[in-house]
């Protein structure tokens, strides 16, 4: 299996299913078909079961899948069966909501470190993390063992807080800077612009 061949929307569904399995788990329900889990998530069966095929068989051909085996083969999948500490950069409104966001831990992601070079806000506690000087961000990774961090600092700064990522070892960055990033080659970059999104939202309503 060539991970890389496999399409992003097709990883970006397994989250999905995983959510929908949870909670099909949660109501005590043990097996389900692809027909359920494309109704609870909008998609198709075909669809369900194109993006299962690419990582192997599962379920039983006139029974179903089993919700928690299929869950827990998803997880795996996704390297969710582990728990990932990440470090975030920007203690601002947006660092701080990102922060004190419960889904992060309830996927397996665990914020080990917030950083700001603010000094009023150096000290300072966000839920129970408390906001670190950027002098502690080296340490924190390597005591963590970190691969993922986190940009929520204005565009002006985001250039140089991913170099120093990277620097320090940081493999995988969500940027929330609205602006374009450079990083090596063996670094993963995805970008989020919440404005981009809301505009796209708007186009839809004008057509």
């Amino acid at each position: 299996m060539k991970i890389q061949k496999i399409p992003e929307a097709s990883i970006m569904r397994l989250s999905v299913y995983s959510r929908h399995l949870a909670h099909l788990d949660q109501m005590g329900i043990v097996t389900t078909s692809s027909g359920e889990i494309a109704e609870g998530v909008g998609v198709s069966s075909a669809q369900v079961r194109k993006d299962l095929a690419y990582f192997g068989e599962f379920g039983t051909r006139g029974v179903g899948y089993n919700v928690k085996d299929l869950h827990h083969h998803i997880l795996k999948i996704l390297g969710l069966n582990n728990e990932w500490p990440i470090i975030l950069i920007g203690a601002g409104n947006l660092g701080t909501a990102l922060c004190l966001y419960r889904g992060f831990n309830e996927r397996g992601f665990r914020i080990a470190g917030v950083f700001d070079n603010d000094i009023k806000k150096q000290g300072q506690m966000v839920g129970e993390i408390t906001i670190l000087p950027m002098e502690k961000l080296e340490q924190v990774i390597e005591e963590y063992e970190v691969k993922m961090g986190i940009v929520a600092v204005p565009s002006s700064f985001a250039q140089e807080i991913v170099n120093l990522m990277v620097k320090y070892g940081i493999k995988a960055i969500f940027n929330f800077a609205p602006r374009a990033l450079s990083v090596p080659d063996d670094v993963e970059l995805r970008n989020v612009d919440l404005a981009v999104n809301l505009e796209v939202l708007t186009f839809k309503l004008s057509i």
